[in-house]
């Protein structure tokens, strides 16, 4: 069973391999120090046998030059001000070509299951307005925040649907929504302003043959109900450590929906405490080992990891996941 197989029979909750699928966000910070021993991330990835590859790439929604020069002009850039641009054209062929090479790479030369990360409802315009801002305008202005997500939700259907013909295997839908205890607004906002673009969002990408994961850092358990309702098939990262407890999420949702994740940058890896990382690796697979389950990062791993502790993490998980080690 190659790769592709794998992930794809654990997170449908059919992997009777006694393999684990591993994978893990070192790419953001890490990359000089992993270049410097293995030349790029992807000799790393090869040399640790990863089975996923989490690829970016695409146009962007709103343009940048415009926002930056509304920055420039504004001190605050205000909701109608968004309603008033012109969104970016999602089907141009040349803003995908990132997209291509790294398939060609990941999937059809390394067998990788791959997915394509797409902005979610919320997340799409924090970067415009500031989280605070955007919250703020949350409860000021819910009507004109509403006209943006849905003049969002078509162009991101568009995107969805160009990277899917492009052939990957799962859409990945990042849209934070929790702090380290509980969500960023109410699961009533949530459901009136935020669920229904993300279940058109996942009905396009199933409709189309495709998994859909979420990517929402902190305690989401507010919504967790709606994220099953959805039909998301996995979730990442399921943070432990913002009180997301997995006894809960074996006894209520494993039947449900998949999780990634488990080794916490927060509290885990990149402490210098090698007692400590063996630990929670050993107490994670554990608990989930043979679950629909995908081992991997909480989210990227920080610039104070030291590359004897991201190649220690790595082999351990490898020899628990059941999988050959590296060269």
């Amino acid at each position: 069973m190659n790769s592709i197989e794998l992930v794809k029979k654990t997170i449908l909750g059919l992997n009777e391999s006694g393999v684990t699928p591993v994978y893990g966000w070192v790419k953001a910070n890490l990359s000089d120090m992993i270049n410097d021993k293995y030349g790029s991330v992807h000799n790393f990835e090869d040399a640790f046998g990863f089975d996923l590859a989490h690829i970016f790439g695409g146009p962007q929604a709103f343009d940048t030059p415009e926002i930056n020069r509304l920055r420039d002009d504004c001190a605050v850039i205000t909701p109608q001000m968004l309603l008033d641009m012109t969104l970016s054209d999602p089907n141009r062929e040349e803003d995908y070509a990132e997209i291509k090479n790294e398939l060609t790479h990941q999937r059809i030369s390394r067998g990788r299951f791959c997915y394509v990360q797409t902005w979610g409802t919320f997340e799409a315009v924090n970067g415009v307005f500031g989280i605070q801002n955007h919250l703020l305008y949350m409860a000021l202005y819910p009507d004109l925040l509403g006209e943006i997500y849905k003049r969002l939700t078509p162009w991101t259907l568009s995107f969805i649907n160009n990277i899917i013909d492009l052939g990957i295997d799962m859409v990945h839908i990042s849209d934070d929504w929790g702090a380290q205890n509980g969500l960023l607004f109410s699961p009533d906002i949530w459901r009136r302003m935020i669920e229904p673009h993300h279940r058109e969002m996942v009905r396009a990408a199933h409709e189309r043959g495709v998994l859909a994961s979420l990517h929402s850092d902190g305690n989401v358990n507010g919504v967790l109900e709606g994220i099953a309702e959805i039909g998301y098939d996995l979730v990442h990262p399921y943070q432990e450590s913002a009180g997301m407890d997995y006894s809960y999420y074996l006894n209520r949702y494993h039947d449900q929906f998949a999780i990634m994740g488990g080794l916490c940058v927060q509290t885990a890896i990149g402490f210098g405490n090698p007692v400590r990382l063996e630990n929670e690796i050993r107490r994670l697979f554990s608990l989930l080992k043979n679950k629909r389950w995908v081992f991997c990062t909480t989210h990227y791993v920080q610039q104070h990891c030291s590359m004897e502790e991201l190649e220690f993490a790595f082999d351990l998980a490898l020899e628990l996941a059941k999988k050959s080690k590296r060269a």
